[in-house]
């Protein structure tokens, strides 16, 4: 059985007890001036953490995106709307993240980046369509650009 702990009034709680209500307060003192009560190390691992998140996101949609355009030029006879709609929602999707961040446009330039995002396609397109790992070129058929282009349809 867990245990909760009584806040009271102006007290401030510790990431660790309640990382919601911990995020609160120092939003508050941010906002109220009162910088020598904030914690100060940890709202640094959290804003980098914001990065991260945006990257890794980034990643994700990629890698979603080049598994689908795998599939598409591995296994043309099942194509589906299916396919089709998720190709083009990820570009959407992909488009709209580096319109509002413009930075992750340096992060898609990344060769370890786009590496990852690679590795993680190929092991969704091997996964989702049964192929061997020998069957999926060791490199992209296409380029980052190119699966991003709303027009590139690889045949």
């Amino acid at each position: 059985m867990s245990v909760v702990k009584a806040v009271r009034p102006g007290e401030l709680v510790g990431y660790d007890e309640d990382v919601l209500l911990w995020s609160q307060q120092q939003a508050r003192l941010l906002r109220e001036g009162r910088f020598a009560e904030l914690d100060i190390e940890r709202l640094a691992d959290e804003i980098e953490d914001v990065g991260k998140s945006e990257k890794r996101e980034l990643a994700s949609r990629v890698a979603v995106l080049i598994a689908h355009l795998l599939k598409w030029v591995n296994q043309p006879r099942r194509r589906s709307k299916s396919w089709r709609f998720t190709i083009r929602l990820q570009r959407e999707r992909i488009a709209l993240a580096l319109k509002i961040t413009p930075s992750l446009k340096s992060v898609m330039r990344d060769p370890d980046w786009r590496t990852d995002a690679w590795l993680e396609a190929v092991a969704l397109a091997a996964k989702e369509t049964g192929l061997e790992r020998d069957e999926i070129p060791d490199a992209p058929p296409f380029t980052f650009e190119q699966a991003c282009d709303p027009e590139f349809w690889p045949d």
